[in-house]
C-alpha cells in the first residue's frame, strides 16, 4: 500500500491560470483521490520564489600529452520567499500518530500572499526566476512500518509592472546610421550607407514597430538580404563574473539589393512577442534588455553590417497609445467577472482566469495573456525525481495586449553566447 493507491494528486490555482502579479495572494487548493484508504501523518504545502544561476567554463593549459583541460562551475541563487503551511494532520517531528483518508477524492485548500516587488518569472538553459509550489504527504507504508513522501509539484508565473509611462524618453524617436566599405580605401567603389530609425524606444508584447531604413549599395556587390531582428540580450551575474546570452525572437526580411542600388524599409512592422519585461527588476543575477538591429548580408566574404537600436518592453502600454488606437478585449471577457474569483477551493472556474496589471491608468483595456515566444524549459529541480507529480515542461506566462497583429514563429537559430 503506497504510491499505487494514489490515482491523482496535484496542485490548482482557484483562477485557473496560475497567473499573478507581485503583491497578489494565491488561493488554490491540493487535490488528492485514493482508490484505497491511506494513513498519513500530515500534509504540507511549500512556497518557493528563487533566482537561480549556474554555467561551466572550460579552460585548457599546456599542449600535447601535457595538455590539461580543467572545468569551472558558477553558480548563485536569489531566494525572495520560502515558506511551508500544514494543510493537514501534524508535523514530522510533532510525532508519529496518523490519520485516514478514505478512498475517494480530497482537497485541501491553501492561500499565500506574495511579497511585493517580485521580479517576474525567467527561464533559460543557464537561470531562471521561477516560483513553485509543491506538496508533500507523509504517508505511512503498513507492510514496511515506515513513512514515505508523496510528492506534487507546480510552477506558476508572476509578472512584474513595467510601466512605459513611467519610463523617460520612451516617446523620443531612435536612429542610427552607419557606412562600410568592402574594399580596400583606394578602390573607387562607393561604401554601403543604411540609416535605420524607429519612431519611439517603448513598446509591450503583442504591439507592432513600425520599421523605417534607407540602404544604399554604392558597391559592385550584390547584397543578398537585408533583415531587422528583435534580439532579447540576457546577462547573468555570479559575483563578479558575467555570462550573455543573445537570442533572436523576432524577424522582418526584405529582399536583396543589386550593386550601385538602393532599398527602402517604409514602415514594415514588427510583432513585439509575449516576453519578459525589460531589466527583470528585482532580480540581482540575471538582466535583460532588448536590441532592434538592422543587418545586412552582402554577398562574398562575411562581413559585419549591421546598425543596433535599444528598446524597451514593458508590460503596461502608453496611454497615448492606447488613446489612440485601443486593443481588442480578450477572447470571452466579461467586466463583471474577469480578474475577480470567488475562493471556493471545491469548485474551480471553468476556464481560465487572469488578473488585471496593478496600474495607476484609469481604465486601461485588460490584456491576454500568451507563453513565452522562447518556448517551455524542463523545470525538474532538486528534490524532485521520477515520482513527482505534476508537468515539468512550463512556459512563463505575459501580458499580450491584441491589436490584431499576426503574430509569426521564433526565429529559427542558434543562442549567440559571449563573456
Amino acid at each position: 500500500m503506497g504510491k499505487q493507491n494514489i490515482s491523482a494528486f496535484e496542485i490548482l490555482f482557484n483562477n485557473g491560470s496560475g497567473v499573478f502579479y507581485s503583491g497578489e495572494n494565491i488561493q488554490g487548493y491540493v487535490s488528492v483521490e485514493l482508490t484505497e484508504p491511506l494513513k498519513t501523518r500530515g500534509i504540507k504545502v511549500s512556497f518557493e520564489g528563487k533566482a537561480y544561476v549556474r554555467w561551466t567554463e572550460s579552460q585548457s593549459s599546456g599542449s600535447g600529452q601535457n595538455r590539461r583541460t580543467t572545468h569551472y562551475t558558477f553558480t548563485d541563487e536569489e531566494k525572495y520567499f520560502d515558506q511551508d503551511a500544514l494543510l493537514f494532520g501534524i508535523w514530522p517531528g510533532q510525532g508519529s500518530g496518523t490519520r485516514e483518508l478514505h478512498t475517494g477524492k480530497h482537497t485541501f485548500p491553501f492561500e499565500f500572499q506574495l511579497p511585493k516587488g517580485l521580479p517576474s518569472s525567467f527561464e533559460e538553459q543557464i537561470g531562471h526566476v521561477r516560483y513553485t509550489i509543491r506538496s508533500t504527504i507523509d504517508a505511512l507504508d503498513l507492510l514496511k512500518h515506515d513513512y514515505f513522501d508523496l510528492k506534487a509539484k507546480q510552477v506558476f508565473s508572476i509578472i512584474s509592472i513595467l510601466d512605459l509611462n513611467q519610463q523617460p524618453n520612451v516617446m523620443a524617436r531612435l536612429q542610427g546610421t552607419k557606412q562600410k566599405r568592402f574594399c580596400c580605401l583606394c578602390c573607387k567603389s562607393a561604401p554601403i550607407e543604411a540609416n535605420f530609425h524607429i519612431e519611439r524606444s517603448g513598446y509591450v508584447p503583442g504591439e507592432a514597430v513600425k520599421l523605417h531604413a534607407e540602404i544604399s549599395n554604392g558597391s559592385s556587390r550584390r547584397i543578398k538580404q537585408s533583415y531587422i531582428a528583435l534580439e532579447m540580450v540576457t546577462t547573468f551575474h555570479v559575483r563578479q563574473r558575467s555570462k550573455t546570452w543573445k537570442t533572436e525572437v523576432a524577424r522582418v526580411t526584405r529582399p536583396g539589393i543589386v550593386g550601385h542600388g538602393n532599398d527602402f524599409w517604409t514602415g514594415e512592422q514588427l510583432i513585439i512577442p509575449p516576453l519578459p519585461p525589460s531589466f527583470l527588476d528585482g532580480c540581482k543575477l540575471i538582466d535583460i534588455r532588448y536590441i532592434l538591429q538592422l543587418y545586412l548580408e552582402p554577398s562574398g566574404p562575411a562581413t559585419d553590417f549591421k546598425i543596433p537600436l535599444d528598446i524597451i518592453i514593458g508590460t503596461v502600454p502608453l496611454r497615448s497609445v492606447i488613446d489612440q488606437h485601443p486593443p481588442m478585449l480578450p477572447v470571452g471577457y466579461n467586466s463583471g467577472n474577469m480578474y475577480e474569483w470567488e475562493s471556493n477551493p471545491t469548485a474551480p472556474p471553468g476556464g481560465k482566469l487572469y488578473p488585471l496589471p496593478p496600474s495607476g491608468l484609469p481604465n486601461l483595456p485588460p490584456p491576454s495573456y500568451n507563453e513565452c515566444i522562447t518556448g517551455r524549459y524542463n523545470t525538474c529541480d532538486t528534490g524532485d525525481d521520477e515520482h513527482t507529480r505534476g508537468n515539468m515542461e512550463y512556459a512563463p506566462v505575459y501580458t499580450f495586449y491584441n491589436w490584431g497583429h499576426a503574430l509569426g514563429p521564433m526565429p529559427v537559430q542558434s543562442k549567440k553566447v559571449g563573456q
